[in-house]
């Protein structure tokens, strides 16, 4: 297995939140509960009820673009061939399905019109299955100006490029 193929089946194992070898619906659904744990937020109020739309929005696009054999989950062959070389194709893609669940994602973690926090950021990635070590030097990273705030845009963008991006 090459570099990169080492490197996108760990991708692949971050959205495989439950571990069974394949992604669906219920991973997505996985890591919207996690986040809502990990900063107290309740799935009835306004914020979990966005994340979960978010969380199916991204599962929607995800399928569309790599669920080959419409079996309602992509295997790991699936994202390495199918998913990760569109999206690679198409940045831009990415960011689009994967907008509604990071803005969820980061109202949960308590994001306001400036953005977030560097260390908040480090969570939300964290709980996202992105190494700790990675997670840390990303959200470090992001706060490009040193302001200590990361917008909206700048972690979408931000997520989009971990996914789809091997190095």
């Amino acid at each position: 297995m090459s570099m990169d193929e080492r490197r996108i089946a760990a991708r692949f194992a971050g959205f495989d939140q439950d571990g069974n070898g394949y992604i669906d619906r219920e991973d997505f659904y996985v890591a919207a509960k996690a986040l809502l744990a990990e900063f107290g937020v309740t799935a009835r109020s306004g914020r979990g009820q966005s994340l979960f739309a978010g969380a199916e929005a991204f599962w929607q696009g995800m399928a569309g673009i790599a669920d080959v054999d419409g079996d309602q989950r992509v295997t790991r062959e699936e994202f390495v061939t199918g998913a990760v070389k569109r999206l690679r194709d198409n940045p831009d893609r990415f960011a689009e399905i994967a907008r509604p669940f990071l803005r969820g994602a980061l109202a949960v973690a308590g994001a306001e019109a400036s953005g977030i926090d560097a260390d908040t950021a480090r969570r939300v990635l964290g709980v996202l299955g992105v190494e700790p070590d990675v997670a840390r030097a990303a959200a470090g990273a992001l706060d490009a100006d040193g302001a200590g705030r990361i917008s909206e845009d700048a972690a979408v963008r931000a997520f989009a490029r971990y996914f789809t991006v091997p190095e």
